[in-house]
């Protein structure tokens, strides 16, 4: 498995976070609470790109599901979150090298602890939104039906076919792909060998995907919003997430 260079670059966004760090099984989490009544059962659990929960754009769009009547919870998935300065000209920060601290061995304990402590607090329905890194672990989620609903955004470390068959055989959970035009971890040919094993009702789960044109890998949460584009396909993405886990999280329709 290997990233691509979009994988670590993008914009960082303005805004002042409004959730708060929490401890949840040991594992330090940002969270999300929409005000006034929501669902308690229910809860969104974030799975993050490199940067993790310190890069502010994740915050932001956690808090932006939070005013939609979800409530989230980010888990910090990592020993290290890739630098900041890996978005800078100049830098030094090696891929390969991270990803030997901090790839699913080390990542996915954490998110299970996390999914079996939020059960024990009553939660039983949990819907997983992954953004790049954190795609891939939200399908392996779903391989073991261990998760209510999945979206993902612009996924990163799919084998294509070999995971979308796989899903197929094993899963019932419902699963939304945000796609983009120029993304070399999940291409136009993986989109479309996709929607061939999935689309047209063959997934009975169900099965959507979006595709945002001239946007870039990495546009759901560290896009460039001043290009109209990119700032089209993140509201896009953003509003389908929300509508998915309304229909399969929340039964709303």
């Amino acid at each position: 498995m290997s990233f691509c260079d979009d994988c670590f670059k993008g914009i960082k966004h303005e805004g002042t976070p409004e959730g708060r760090i929490e401890e949840i099984a040991g594992i330090e989490c940002y969270i999300a609470t929409p005000e006034g009544d929501y669902a308690k059962d229910a809860v969104v659990v974030f799975l993050t790109d490199i940067f993790g929960i310190q890069l502010v754009n994740a915050k932001l769009l956690a808090d932006d599901f939070a005013r939609h009547g979800l409530k989230v919870v980010a888990p910090n998935l990592f020993q290290d979150p890739a630098p900041m300065d890996a978005f800078g000209p100049g830098s030094t920060f090696n891929m390969q090298e991270w990803f030997g601290r901090n790839g699913p061995d080390f990542s996915e304990p954490r998110i299970r602890k996390v999914l079996a402590a939020l059960k024990e607090q009553g939660v039983t329905k949990i819907g997983v939104t992954g953004f790049c890194y954190g795609a891939r672990s939200g399908f392996n989620l779903a391989f073991e039906n261990a998760i209510t609903a999945l979206a993902v955004s612009h996924p990163s470390l799919l084998q294509i076919p070999k995971d979308i068959e796989t899903l197929k055989e094993k899963s019932n959970v419902p699963v939304l792909i945000n796609s983009c035009t120029i993304d070399t971890q999940f291409p136009i040919e993986s989109q479309q060998k996709t929607d061939e094993l999935l689309g047209n009702g063959q997934y009975k789960a169900g099965y959507e995907r979006t595709y945002w044109e001239g946007c870039t890998h990495g546009f759901a949460v560290r896009g460039d919003l001043s290009d109209p584009k990119v700032l089209a396909g993140k509201e896009g993405a953003f509003k389908a997430t929300c509508n998915w886990f309304h229909k399969h999280l929340l039964g709303k329709n």
